[in-house]
């Protein structure tokens, strides 16, 4: 029955596979199914793959806050440490919402610091930059216009430092999108696949997951080296 063999893809896959890369494999096993009737035997299974939600805004412009220019566009990112990014996501667990902000070296993909907080508010993401500038300190530091990154505490850590300050501006999306990928691996192969039950589990894997991601993981952009390997650690 063709409904079995695709709940033993499923399983194969740790849960893992949505219905396209069910058809595919169902495929590979000389089964005749399409994206549709797998997608409808999925839901009368009542299973699904491990993907982000839709999400929902972590960064909102706050009116008064000073909004930096652009400094990016052109840019040759060709070192460790010349630019720095970060975000926020959040990720829902005990019937709430749990808020992460990961600061990240654009040019090796090494996240230099992290945090976890109940609360949308600049406190935890100043925190998170203190440690990251206790490590390194970079030339260029990039957010969104988000009022956590343009709050006067967080601008006065960088200034402080010296560092030129960058914020995204319509349609610059560029740096962005190693953060977001960021997001997506950390959903997909820690936060959904291990489906922590408590904050404190929370916790856990995402510490086992930084690791991972620094240490062990490879990337193919960076030449197949861990990001640790690209900063020399």
């Amino acid at each position: 029955m063709i409904a079995n063999r695709l709940a033993e893809i499923y399983l194969m896959s740790d849960c893992r596979y949505g219905y396209r890369k069910i058809t595919a494999e169902a495929k590979r096993q000389n089964l005749i199914v399409n994206h549709k009737k797998a997608l409808k035997m999925m839901k009368a299974m009542n299973i699904q793959g491990l993907y982000p939600k839709k999400s929902i805004r972590t960064s909102i412009p706050l009116k008064g806050h000073k909004i930096y220019p652009y400094l990016l566009e052109g840019l040759l990112i060709v070192r460790v440490h010349q630019v720095w990014t970060t975000d926020i996501t959040y990720i829902f667990i005990e019937n709430r919402f749990m808020y992460f902000i990961a600061i990240i070296d654009l040019y090796s993909r090494y996240i230099i610091s992290y945090e976890l907080s109940p609360y949308l508010e600049a406190g935890f993401c100043i925190y998170a930059l203190k440690i990251a500038l206790s490590i390194a300190t970079p030339e260029i530091f990039n957010t969104d216009q988000g009022s956590q990154f343009t709050s006067n505490d967080f601008i006065k850590e960088l200034s402080d430092k010296d560092i030129k300050i960058s914020m995204d501006h319509k349609g610059r999306c560029f740096d962005n999108i190693f953060v977001e990928r960021l997001w997506r691996t950390l959903k997909q192969e820690a936060i959904y696949y291990y489906r922590p039950a408590s904050v404190s589990e929370l916790d856990l894997v995402i510490k086992n997951f930084v690791d991972w991601y620094n240490n062990k993981r490879l990337h193919q952009s960076l030449g197949y080296k861990t990001p640790a390997e690209v900063c020399g650690k």
